[in-house]
């Protein structure tokens, strides 16, 4: 789940500079002894490395996005990690430096790097009856530990940060055409205001935040939880819904094995399902806004060519105007699309920007 930026925006010229012989320096720097094998792996925020110490073993090198993060926010990050391991809770721990440390600038350029350990694996193939009740009993055990303490830097999921504050920043871009911005913008507001009422006496704490298949691993029969980037204070049914957002039939049945195994270990108010909608509305805000914010970025326009044209918009306005639809119980004005036969439901495409193959 991309998240609104937090800390200042700063100029990015410095985050295209990493050379593999300056991602080396700075690992180097910290203390750790490398080879000079260095392979950069799938990511749109932030810039990734796989790298071989001297010692064979692999680490993976993670290098922030500027301006993205401060350095409160990713310690929190770096503390959930820590207390998710000490529990033993399956995720890639955070690798301390050796002074201790977890999170470094660059030298030069500032950015901020950690080091993180490499877990080897593949994402589940498919969610079937067995996979969703092990995952339903890993969602429930992060979330015991993300309940235990609060995250005092981290941004709340709410639909003040996550929709309007987007919306503020599509509105005064010039990205969103004006003859579809009065209708993208009335259903993407009254979207925010169903969040608000149903967010109202629901618990938070930390979460995952984007907790869908692309960032689980199966290694050696042990599911692992990866990529803490997007931790967020919030409901525990938005890491439910990430991980099963189909409507259909199959994907409410498999919801509710998840959620059965999730009650092994703590409990889950049905109620709390109704905001599935609203979040699913929130996301896709996000996701036009997340674009938006990284037009500047030379790889964003190959990566979304179809971003920004009137299709595009006209589209994601129709799209957000049906979504009000479900969540009002109205009658879609467009013509209704086939069920899906999978727990998927919506695409990939439309919800998991960062899943990549």
């Amino acid at each position: 789940m991309t998240t609104p930026n937090a800390a200042p925006q700063t100029s990015e010229p410095s985050f295209f500079s990493l050379t593999p012989d300056a991602v080396l320096d700075a690992v180097e720097a910290a203390g750790l002894d490398v080879e000079p094998v260095c392979f950069q792996l799938n990511s749109y925020e932030n810039r990734v490395y796989d790298i071989r110490l001297a010692s064979g073993e692999h680490v993976v090198a993670k290098f922030y996005r500027p301006g993205r993060w401060t350095a409160e926010q990713i310690l929190e990050e770096h503390a959930l990690l820590s207390e998710l391991e000490r529990a033993e809770v399956p995720v890639a721990p955070v690798m301390p430096f050796p002074d201790g440390t977890t999170v470094r600038r660059t030298s030069g350029s500032g950015i901020y790097y950690s080091v993180y350990k490499r877990i080897g694996g593949r994402a589940p193939e498919e969610l079937d009856y067995e996979m969703v009740e092990r995952l339903g009993m890993l969602c429930a055990r992060l979330h015991t530990v993300g309940a235990e303490r609060p995250a005092t830097h981290r941004l709340r999921l709410s639909a003040e940060t996550f929709i309007r504050k987007n919306l503020d920043f599509l509105e005064s871009s010039t990205l969103l055409p004006a003859h579809v911005a009065p209708h993208y913008l009335a259903a993407a507001n009254t979207i925010a205001e169903h969040l608000d009422l149903g967010l109202r006496g629901v618990p938070v704490h930390r979460i995952h935040g984007d907790f869908h298949r692309g960032n689980l691993v199966l290694r050696e029969g042990v599911l692992h939880a990866l990529d803490f980037d997007d931790l967020v204070t919030g409901p525990a049914v938005q890491d439910v819904w990430m991980l099963l957002p189909g409507r259909d039939a199959e994907s409410r049945r498999l919801r509710e094995a998840f959620l059965e195994a999730y009650e092994t270990f703590r409990p889950f108010d049905r109620a709390w399902l109704t905001l599935i909608e609203p979040l699913r509305g929130l996301r896709m805000v996000s996701y036009s806004a997340w674009i938006a914010r990284r037009w500047h970025d030379p790889s964003f326009p190959a990566l979304f060519p179809h971003f920004g044209t009137d299709a595009y918009w006209e589209e994601a306005a129709a799209d957000l105007e049906d979504l009000v639809g479900v969540i009002g119980g109205a009658a879609s004005t467009r013509a209704p699309e086939p069920e899906p036969e999978s727990d998927d439901g919506p695409t990939n495409a439309d919800y998991f920007w960062d899943l990549k193959d």
